[in-house]
Order: C-alpha cells, then structure tokens, then sequence
C-alpha cells in the first residue's frame, strides 16, 4: 500500500497570534485562519503555532488542533503536566467547544443535530467521508443565528445563513463534512463545497471561527469561560 504523500504548501501567514490569556500552567490564543495548528514534515510548512510559541514558551504543546482555515480559541498547554490533565478533559468530553460559521444558503430548520459517523479513506486524502459501515460516531448540533442576502459583484445575491455549532464529538473535518451533509457546506470550504459558482467573489478564508471554549484549569479546578468574537 503506497505512502500518502500530502503536497499541501501553506502561504505566508502575516497574521499574529493573539494572546488572550497567559498563567503559569497554560495559555489561552486566538489562532488566525491560514497558519496550521502543528509544523508540517514539508520543510515549506515550518510556521506554525506550535513553532511560533515554542520560542517565547519553551516545553508548551498543543493539546488540540484547529484547522488551517479555522480562526479562534485555542488552550496551549505550558508543559507536559499539564498537557496531559487538558488531553484527559479533552478524551472524556468535559470541554465544551463552540464554533461559529457562515453556511452557503438559507436553513429551513432554525436548529437541528447532525448524527453522521466520518471514516478516513486515503483514496480521498485529505478528504473524509461519511461512512455508516467503516465511520466513527461523529455528531454536531446546529443552532441559527440570522439569516442574510449579500450582493456579489454586479448584484448577484448571495444567501448565507450564520449558525452557531457545538461538536459533541471531535473527528478530523468534523463540522465542515457535517455542513456538507446538511447541504449547507461552511463559505470558503474548498474541500467540501464550499466555493461559489464562477463569476461570483471569492471568500477570503473558510469562514469558521472557535467562538467558545469551557473547561477546567487542571491546577486551580476553576471553570474557564474562554469567548472570542468572530471576525467575519
């Protein structure tokens, strides 16, 4: 079975990482969409938040990823400790994560849940797939926060629909195959649907934004209420 080989070299990313809260044992970021979570093996994809924080925060690690795409909430571990007490949290589903998107089209339904098991196939890569036989159990909530028309170049009408998502479960390309499958794929998506026809304006980024992000510091035992507004 041959090697997948992922040729994906990431632009410049001019954006910096916004610090919204530091303390001893953590930090908490506001990622910008177009740098990648972790350095990819192509020496091309170095930038990275990991890469950059590591200069000013040596021993910090990821204890989750966001997309490429994706803006927002981000908790940074500041040693291995640590890391493993949020990655707990992380595995038993105690953290609540929240996301806002603007999805191509007008909803019928102002809330909903998407119940779709996602499976890896790597003639696909680096797509995924729902998948009934072969799928893990993967199920988002949808809840829509307005409905709105944007002209497009020589006033072509573009309806998108701004929801709020709560992934109950964490695989890779979660909400953006969800949206898919609800047939509202994210704006911006170039890997499952989410471009507009020829003739109309690109978007500037995958509009998905880590909005939210509860959980428990893993020394002081206090709730942390992390909120960063979208930016679109």
């Amino acid at each position: 079975m041959s090697a997948i080989v992922d040729t994906f070299i990431a632009p410049p990313c001019h954006t910096d990482i916004e610090i919204l809260h530091q303390d001893a044992h953590l930090l908490l970021i506001n990622k910008p969409s177009g740098l990648l979570s972790l350095s990819g093996k192509n020496p091309q994809n170095l930038d990275s938040v990991h890469y950059r924080l590591v200069q000013d925060f040596p021993g910090c690690t990821l204890v989750h990823r966001l997309d490429f795409g994706t803006s927002g909430l981000m908790v940074v571990a500041r040693n291995k400790a640590i890391n493993a007490l949020l990655c707990q949290q992380f595995s038993q589903r105690t953290v609540a994560k929240t996301y806002e998107a603007l999805l191509c089209g007008h909803l019928a339904e102002d809330e909903g849940i998407i119940d779709a098991p996602i499976a890896k196939d790597p003639a696909l890569f680096p797509l995924m797939k729902i998948c009934a036989a072969s799928g893990k159990p993967a199920r988002s909530r949808y809840r829509v926060l307005e409905r709105l028309t944007r002209q497009q170049g020589q006033d072509v009408p573009l309806s998108l629909t701004r929801v709020m998502l709560t992934p109950e479960t964490g695989r890779t390309h979660q909400l953006r195959i969800h949206c898919q499958q609800l047939g509202h794929p994210i704006l911006g998506c170039d890997l499952y649907g989410g471009l507009l026809p020829p003739g109309t304006e690109r978007p500037p980024r995958l509009m998905l934004h880590a909005s939210a992000l509860d959980f428990v510091h893993p020394m002081s035992g206090e709730p942390v209420v992390a909120r960063c507004a979208s930016p679109f």
